[in-house]
């Protein structure tokens, strides 16, 4: 069988919204296919399959502007789950 997921994450060294790092990858069998990355700013593909998703996502009228309001939402909200934990 064919195994696809994603994964969020968060990279962060301080509370400070603008030090954290959002990042959003696609996976096919263990292989990364194309991320989004809050310090990049777009999609970036890494197979050729990839690279064209990318560039569909990142044509896409605010698909860029979404991913990057998740870096808030998503990251912003488990800082403090972070922190609690250490």
């Amino acid at each position: 069988g064919f195994l696809s997921y994603d994964v969020n994450r968060c990279q962060f060294n301080s509370t400070e919204l603008k030090d954290i790092e959002y990042i959003y990858s696609a996976y096919y069998n263990k292989l990364e296919i194309y991320r989004f990355s809050s310090s990049v700013g777009k999609f970036v593909g890494y197979t050729e399959y990839g690279v064209k998703q990318a560039k569909y996502f990142n044509d896409l009228p605010g698909e860029v502007g979404q991913w990057t309001a998740e870096k808030e939402r998503y990251c912003q909200h488990n800082i403090g789950n972070h922190y609690s934990n250490i």
